[in-house]
Parts: structure tokens; sequence; C-alpha cells
């Protein structure tokens, strides 16, 4: 009996022990970035800190792989990073480069796979071209920033964005610094190289540890596809396009419903990521209300037309920019240059477009049956006005409608085509006549 009882607080005392032993397992968060660093990578660093949070992780692990991106986004990355009071590792698997490095020394731990490198900083235009020294200036005080307050030297960081940088027996002058996987380790910029993210974790003398990845949700999916400048330089195209077929053919409808859905789809994800704030889209409605005014109120093309175009153009361009408010201080020349370029060429694309098959677009496929194209032909009948009187010269009359420039008067009760030589004139105001044209009289405010 006694021997019954010594095996039940044995075994009792086991599954204690290992209860205990689960309850204090290292909880360790991991998520990936295998992109180019832009919005959706600095929505799913939001998305992951936060889930790590909740879950109450102990460790959280970055599975980095890219060869750079926007530098506001790196950024943005970084600071999550240093400011989170649970550790941050991170393991690279094959590149860190430019904006991955920045956002790797960011991080209080390095591991590298074998064969990966870690460095070149250099900030670039599309073009692959370094930009000027004044922009790298920016890029170099953040990397060296960012080594300062995780221990690494702050040189080395620098020497990954200055080429002009002499590290002895690291830094060649005239060449940015990338350091392979073994470099890395000697310089005090990894801590081992490293297969995956167990084995590091083994390699801190964690055994007992379990974890939790992030999965990207169907809306990070679909806003990272939406958010590609590619793509947002065909809603571009859309939109513009359809505002100009549906000025073309008033009431036609279809151009302008696939205008606001463009719109739709072009700013919703950009909202959802930070990047378009309220002014920035109030901006883009403010110009389309200028560019309307000017095509159907204000006679020709001045200053409502242009502002509307800047405010337009205005409003796309910020809209996918890292800005914050008013303050474009951590906007890159290379993000904001880029941008621009998105938007003028979706807008260039879409004008040519529309001049060149616009006409052809209306008049064939399922178009064609909600437009008018037929002509009216003086062999079938049709024939215009027969020439005005010339005594008509001098008489007044008022405008029946608008006269944009042209329109019709009403004079002695009779009704006339009419062209006003000063541009617009309102419904209802009185005229005289200047001069006849054929069935037209020339007219002018009274």
């Amino acid at each position: 009996m006694r021997n019954i009882f010594l095996f039940f607080i044995f075994f009792l005392s086991l599954f204690t022990v290992r209860a205990e032993q689960a309850d204090t397992a290292t909880r360790v968060y991991i998520f990936d970035i295998h992109e180019a660093i832009a919005p959706p990578s600095w929505r799913i660093t939001q998305e992951a800190f936060r889930e790590a949070d909740e879950w109450d992780a102990d460790i959280i692990f970055l599975n980095l792989n890219t060869y750079g991106g926007q530098v506001d986004m790196a950024d943005s990355i970084r600071t999550k990073i240093l400011n989170s009071p649970k550790p941050v590792y991170v393991l690279v698997e094959n590149n860190a480069a430019s904006a991955g490095a920045l956002i790797s020394i960011a991080c209080d731990k390095i591991f590298m796979q074998p064969g990966s490198t870690i460095g070149a900083a250099t900030v670039v235009d599309q073009s692959g071209k370094p930009v000027p020294d004044k922009y790298q200036s920016y890029m170099r005080n953040k990397m060296r920033a960012t080594a300062e307050e995780t221990g690494r030297d702050p040189d080395m960081a620098e020497a990954m964005v200055d080429p002009d940088k002499y590290i002895k027996g690291v830094s060649d002058s005239g060449k940015v610094l990338t350091f392979t996987t073994s470099a890395a380790i000697e310089n005090g910029f990894c801590e081992a190289e490293m297969r995956t993210i167990p084995n590091a974790l083994r390699y801190l003398e964690i055994t007992n540890f379990e974890t939790k990845k992030y999965k990207p949700t169907t809306i990070d999916k679909i806003i990272g596809w939406l958010i590609n400048p590619a793509i947002s330089g065909v809603l571009i195209l859309i939109i513009i396009g359809g505002i100009y077929f549906e000025l073309q053919t008033p009431g036609l409808g279809f151009p302008i419903l696939a205008s606001i859905g463009a719109a739709l789809m072009f700013f919703a994800p950009y909202y959802l990521e930070g990047l378009a704030d309220n002014w920035e889209i109030l901006l883009f409605v403010v110009g389309l209300v200028l560019l309307a005014l000017e095509v159907f109120v204000i006679p020709g093309f001045g200053v409502a037309g242009i502002g509307g175009i800047i405010c337009i153009v205005g409003g796309l361009v910020f809209s996918m920019i890292g800005n914050v408010g008013f303050d474009f201080s951590g906007v890159s020349p290379n993000n904001f240059l880029g941008s621009l370029a998105t938007v003028l060429v979706a807008i260039t694309a879409s004008l040519l477009f529309a001049l060149f098959f616009g006409t052809k677009l209306l008049n064939t496929g399922p178009l064609k049956k909600i437009v008018l194209s037929s002509t009216q032909q003086k062999s079938e009948g049709f024939v215009s006005n027969k020439d005005v009187n010339a005594t008509l010269t001098g008489k007044t009359g008022t405008t029946y409608t608008e006269l944009r420039p042209g329109g019709k008067v009403k004079i002695d009760n009779a009704y006339f085509d009419a062209f006003s030589i000063e541009g617009y004139i309102a419904e209802g105001v009185e005229i005289e006549v200047v001069s006849t044209q054929g069935a037209q009289v020339r007219v002018r405010t009274k």
C-alpha cells in the first residue's frame, strides 16, 4: 500500500513539473517580410506587433528577405522595433539590403542564413542611380543612430550608405559596405549563422518555446495587390479616362461610375494603410469640383481649370507617400518622385488613349447602342436655318439659354442661334446684336 502511495506522489509531481514547464515556455511570435519595403510591409509589421502583444509574446522574430524599398516605410518599421518593450530578433534569409539593412540593425539580435548579405543602404532613384548627397545624409544619420541604439559600430553602419567612409580593414573608400554572413559575425553585425528560427532559439539556450506566426488575411492580400504602383497607375488611368468620356458624352453614366469605382479602389487601401489622409482625399475632390466648374460654368480655361488639375494630381501623389499631415520631412525624394511619375504617366496614358481610341470605343461594341452616331444628311431633307436678316444688327433682345459662347437668344418674339463675342453670358440677360453671320447672330451684353 505504501509503495502505491509513493508511486502516486511521484506521478503527481512529474505531472506538476511538466505542467509548470509548459506554462513557462517562451512565447515566440514570428512574422515575415519577403518583399520590397512598402506600405504593405508597414501594415504587416503593425498587425504583427499588435497580435504579439495580445498573445503576450516574450520574443518577436522577423524573417527578412528584401532588396530594400521605401525609406519612409523602413524608418517607420525601424522606429516600431526600437520602441518595442519586447526583444525583437531577425533572421536574414539571403538579403537585407538598403532599407532592409536599416530594419535589421534596429533589431536586438541579428542571425543570418549561410550565403546571406547585409548592407548597401545607399539611397537610389528609380533608375538605380544614387540621389544627391543631401538625401544620402538622412539615411547615413538614420543608420548611424540605429547602430548606436542597438550597440553596433556606427561607423560601419554609416559606411553601408557612404562610399567615401573608410574603415581600415573593413571598408575601402569608394565602395559602400556590404557584409557576408561571416563578415557580419566578425564585425558584430550578426550573432551567428543559423538556418532556422528554432536553431537560433536553441543557440540562445531557449529550448522550451512555443511559436505563433502571423498569417496575412484576405484583406491584407487585397490591399497589398491594390497598393502596387502598377495597379495604382491603372486605377488612375480609369479615373481620368472615366471623367474624360463622361465630359465628352454627358449623361452616359457608365464612364463616371467606372471613375468613381476606380477612385474608391485607389484611395481605400492607402487610407487603411495610414498613407492617405482626409485632407489629401479632400484635395482630390476639390480638384474635381474646380474642373467641373471650369467646364460647365466658367467660360474659357483659366485659374479654376489649372487649379483643379493641380489639386487632382496633388491629391493622388500625396496619398501614395508617407507624410504625416503636412510634415514631409520623413518622405524620401525617391518615393515622392516615384509617386509623381506614376500619377503623371497614368494621366498622360489615359488622355492619349482617349484621344486616339475614344471615338472608336464609343462607336463600336456594346457602347455603340447607347451613343448617338447617326448624322442628318441634306439629301434626306435636313437643312439648316436660312441666313438671318441683316437688319437684325443693332436690335436688342435677351438670352434664351446660357451662351458658352454659343446658345439661343430671343429677339422680337423670335428665337435665333447666337454667338457671344464676350464669351459666357448667363440666361435672361439683355443683349444687343452686333452682326449676323449665316444663320447666326453675333451678340454682346447691352
